[in-house]
């Protein structure tokens, strides 16, 4: 094996690592709501959202995991030595950063974690924003930070509300019966998109590689099928493994849910990151989720909602890119000293 070749498997693999530990960090975002409401055990919960999570490729196409790859960074303004640094700077500066908020146990958004250390590594590559396409992917990016956990309170206030007043004459315990039947379907659906969305975007940077690299120059605009099924699979295994901090502050802290709520936080959430991923825009499903729990808290009152656990998500959520992409530029600043040392 060629030295060329061993880094492009090394940086596919630390991808792929990557991909396991956004299902393991965003295992809460799947089925947070389903264990918090006691329909499903924790194990076999993990078990349901991973099976959703891999499937996903048989459902979605490719579109966000094309705008990681072609429509955020201009990987050939980079100085050819450094490209594959960079991508591999990029992956590793999320890991951390979902390890430290995992630690933590703050819900942040491994996408942004992801998207902000491909920039934080392209920048301290570049010096320069010349490396940014901020027309084209940063755009719907940045701008969904604030709109997908808007639409999904938006959603999950506005099903919620719907449900109660369709049922208002039912009593608690039929409409609770047939809402833990329900809430396996949304839970369902909430991981279908979750597999759809966040597994892309692995998918963009493996085929960043590739591009970078030269070994296949078109992938970034179609992205071979190992590629896909390597990605589903590893954000399915990874889910498996739970991530149960996050999972304690998703479904039980921000707001108390039963059946009802956590049907329709899920179909909110699940509804939104569908519309965003067949328009190709690598949402956070994490912010998602969160803000159609917040939605259905607050259709009984806004003092339902723990306004101060929102508020810690919230700043995790706002810290995210600028300090993924700060740990990222920082282990590109210590690779170039490294080869100065050297040569």
């Amino acid at each position: 094996m060629t030295a060329a070749l061993f880094f492009v498997v090394l940086i596919v693999a630390v991808a792929l690592v990557f991909d396991f530990v956004n299902g393991w960090h965003d295992a809460a975002n799947s089925i947070a709501t389903v264990v918090s409401t006691r329909v499903l055990s924790p194990g076999i919960a993990v078990l349901w959202a991973a099976f959703f999570n891999f499937i996903a490729f048989a459902v979605f196409g490719t579109r966000v995991a094309k705008t990681v790859a072609g429509d955020m960074i201009n990987i050939q303004a980079i100085a050819e030595q450094w490209r594959l640094w960079v991508l591999l700077c990029a992956v590793a500066g999320a890991i951390v950063w979902n390890v430290i908020t995992w630690y933590y146990g703050l819900p942040s958004s491994s996408s942004h974690a992801l998207v902000g250390g491909y920039a934080g590594a392209a920048l301290a590559a570049r010096g320069g924003y010349e490396g940014l396409f901020f027309a084209s992917g940063w755009i719907k990016t940045i701008s969904f930070i604030f709109i997908s956990p808007l639409v999904g309170m938006l959603l999950g206030f506005t099903f919620m509300a719907a449900i109660l007043w369709i049922f208002r004459n039912h009593l608690p315990e039929q409409v609770d019966k047939l809402f833990r039947k329900l809430q396996l379907l949304s839970a369902a659906l909430f991981s279908l998109g979750h597999g759809g969305n966040d597994a892309q975007k692995t998918m963009g940077i493996i085929a960043a590689v590739l591009v970078a690299s030269n070994f296949n120059p078109g992938a970034h605009q179609q992205i071979p099928l190992w590629v896909v099924l390597a990605c589903h699979t590893a954000i399915g295994l990874g889910t498996m493994s739970g991530g149960w901090r996050i999972v304690h502050t998703m479904g039980s802290r921000i707001t108390k849910l039963k059946p009802v709520g956590g049907f329709a936080a899920e179909t909110a959430g699940a509804t939104a990151i569908f519309i965003s991923t067949y328009g190709g825009i690598p949402v956070s499903t994490t912010h998602t989720i969160t803000g159609g729990i917040v939605g259905v808290g607050a259709t009984r009152r806004l003092s339902a909602v723990r306004w101060g656990i929102a508020g810690r998500v919230v700043w995790a959520w706002v810290l995210t890119i600028p300090l993924s992409a700060l740990i990222a530029a920082l282990l590109f600043y210590a690779v170039a000293a490294g080869y100065k040392l050297l040569s």
